[in-house]
């Protein structure tokens, strides 16, 4: 990266009040402009920038963001607000993968200077509560802004970065703005268990559903005002105009980033809040291959596995057989046998019963099937409940009617959250 690089925003007409909430109050700003076509979409960063960044001015701004925080021309949004004087930036924030996107699946970049900006840049990675408050208070910003692209699912840990980023925020008494962008999978439905707070980890710190249906700033509204609420950061959310919850990513006409190394594609997305199940088995998720979560196998599996999640009828989707050699992690540079998901119909597609279905029939035709020894499957899906069924022989159908409860008194609870129509 050049040290000289730089970019100007030029931003376009006022776009009216930004929202602006109290810690766990709702938006008040009107319905979203119902805008057609490709580019409708505006990300709350292009709100921001289009309104001067007024919500900033007067305070010192660190960002917590990775490759994902770009404008609709695929300039990163450091590099725009940096020599931008209407907004005093003066530091940056890493997550998992890192700011800039270097480190693979549970790494992270540390602490250093940016090449391109010269901002310092501060790992966040697997740090919380008063250990991240000092981060935060040592690189002397007055507020922390979040603007990092999800991909939907509860165990994607970008939205417990942000709910790590605004309790250690409000430790260090900092405020907190987060900029929408939208799920990629749509947000019309919650799927799936919702988290047993005893199984929290950094891949489900909190009681929502695998699969959440949410944006960014909905969740930060819920966790302020339902988790964080002994103590709630001062927060205020930028919506996207334009955006439907109906959408999915392809409809917004705004770039993809690969959020990281194993989502390259929305299509990815799709298919990961069930597919990543498998993290939890010593089968092959896919990693290493060119449709990472797209791709299952294992040594030893063969067209049994595909014809039997076939013969389910399965909404939406339909499984080829499929030999592949992952080029890391699980299996590197063997062939293994599996499956590939074609999804042809992604309204009816359920990936959350799809990767419930998938571990039942894989189970059941593989004899070498084994979940990992840490139970990590206990993490993911937030409960033992999913592996002693499939353990104890329960088909699709049972396992999913285990979490109708749950899951509908999590629908309530998030229905007030919503910010989008």
């Amino acid at each position: 990266m050049s040290l000289s690089r730089r970019g100007l925003l030029t931003a376009g007409g006022a776009v009216g009040a930004l929202a602006a909430t109290a810690a766990g109050a709702g938006s008040a700003t009107a319905a979203p402009a119902r805008g057609k076509g490709p580019g409708r979409v505006r990300t709350g960063f292009d709100r921001l920038a289009a309104d001067g960044y007024a919500l900033l001015k007067g305070e010192r701004v660190g960002i917590v963001t990775n490759p994902t925080g770009i404008t609709s021309d695929v300039r990163h949004i450091v590099d725009v607000m940096h020599p931008d004087e209407r907004v005093d930036l003066i530091a940056v924030f890493g997550p998992e993968h890192g700011f800039r996107g270097t480190a693979q699946a549970g790494g992270s970049e540390g602490r250093y200077d940016d090449p391109a900006t010269g901002l310092p840049v501060y790992d966040t990675y697997l740090k919380s509560g008063q250990a991240l408050a000092d981060v935060f208070t040592a690189s002397g910003v007055d507020t922390v802004v979040f603007d990092i692209q999800d991909a939907g699912a509860r165990f994607y840990t970008y939205i417990w970065t942000l709910y790590d980023c605004m309790e250690a925020a409000a430790l260090a008494g900092k405020r907190f703005v987060v900029l929408d962008r939208p799920n990629p999978v749509t947000g019309r439905a919650a799927l799936g268990p919702v988290l047993d707070p005893a199984f929290s980890t950094f891949v489900g710190r909190r009681e929502i559903s695998q699969a959440h249906g949410m944006t960014v700033t909905e969740l930060a509204l819920l966790f302020n005002a339902r988790f964080l609420a002994e103590r709630p950061v001062d927060l205020r959310i930028v919506k996207m105009s334009g955006w439907k919850r109906s959408d999915f990513f392809d409809a917004t006409g705004l770039p993809w980033v690969p959020p990281s190394p194993n989502m390259p594609t929305p299509d990815t997305a799709l298919v990961y809040s069930g597919t990543c199940l498998f993290e939890g088995t010593n089968l092959s998720e896919g990693r290493g291959t060119t449709r990472p979560f797209e791709l299952l196998g294992a040594e030893g599996i063969d067209h049994r596995w595909a014809a039997a999640v076939n013969a389910l009828g399965l909404p939406g989707v339909a499984f080829r057989e499929a030999y592949f050699a992952p080029t890391f992690s699980k299996f590197q540079g063997k062939t293994v046998g599996g499956v590939q998901l074609h999804v042809h119909d992604r309204e009816v597609f359920d990936p959350v019963r799809t990767g419930i279905a998938l571990l039942v029939t894989a189970k059941r035709t593989w004899s070498g099937f084994e979940w990992r020894s840490d139970n990590w499957i206990d993490k993911l899906t937030g409960n033992t409940r999913v592996r002693t069924m499939i353990d104890a022989g329960a088909d699709t159908d049972e396992v999913v009617g285990a979490w109708s409860k749950e899951l509908a008194a999590f629908r309530a609870v998030r229905k007030r959250y919503l910010q989008y129509r």
